[in-house]
């Protein structure tokens, strides 16, 4: 019987932390929420998660409701002048989201701001490392070029939009010959072989369904325990994976 590789992942907080992940790569006024395209962009995100297999909470679901909501309004037209002097003295279609996200800004602020402050104070109160000790794991955790979990969805969205094609009946594999262990010891070996990083597409060499979704999930699996990182310096850049002690940073 095939596997089922739906999973819960820690790194999701949210909808709110996607729109606002969407609003800064974009760079985006939160002031004047362009609704159309970042309906789009959001729905690109839930439709690749969903490819992808990953167990998405119901909120996410019940925001992409609220937003072609909000975009239908916006979209409907104005039948008179009279109309137009009403909708005027109306709140914007947009005003309670954009006032969620704001609040969900400063809230994401203030607890980032806070662990950085506990991480410098274990910096301070930490004994000092001695001379046959290995060095205190006290870095942040978030660091310069890091990609999100978005960035890596927003990557596998366009290696899933690209091999369409390639997903042909005579490519099938079944699901319980493909092992999350398996990828994650390949991974590793691969990643090992090049300090200079190794570029993400090139881990998904395989390009049929199970394949891919076991990869991302073998790729999750060793990021999370800091066997691995992902890399990107800038915006819309490629995606490099590195062993964790070959990170530029270090």
């Amino acid at each position: 019987m095939a596997h089922s590789y739906k999973v819960k992942v820690d790194a999701f907080e949210g909808p709110l932390d996607l729109l606002l992940h969407l609003i800064n790569r974009y760079e985006i006024e939160i002031y004047d929420i362009p609704v159309s395209e970042i309906t789009e962009q959001y729905m690109n995100y839930i439709h690749t998660m969903q490819k992808l297999e990953l167990d998405i909470a119901s909120e996410y679901l019940v925001m992409a409701a609220s937003l072609l909501a909000i975009k239908s309004q916006m979209l409907l037209p104005n039948s008179s002048i009279e109309d137009e002097m009403e909708e005027e003295m109306e709140e914007d279609p947009r005003d309670e989201l954009m006032r969620r996200l704001i609040e969900y800004r400063k809230y994401k602020q203030a607890a980032e701001n806070l662990k950085e402050k506990e991480v410098q104070a274990n910096r301070i109160y930490t004994r000092p490392q001695m001379s046959d000790e290995t060095e205190p794991e006290d870095k942040p955790d978030i660091r310069p070029g890091e990609a999100s979990i978005y960035d890596m969805i927003q990557a596998m969205g366009k290696l899933l939009s690209k091999d369409k094609e390639t997903q042909s009946q005579e490519t099938k594999i079944k699901r319980d010959e493909v092992s999350i262990q398996t990828r994650m010891d390949e991974i590793l070996s691969n990643v090992q072989s090049s300090k200079d990083g190794t570029a993400f597409f090139q881990l998904f060499k395989d390009r049929t369904r199970p394949h891919i979704v076991v990869t991302f999930m073998a790729l999750l699996e060793l990021m999370k325990s800091n066997d691995v990182i992902c890399v990107q310096q800038q915006h819309f850049e490629e995606l490099v994976v590195f062993k964790m002690e070959d990170a530029p940073w270090n």
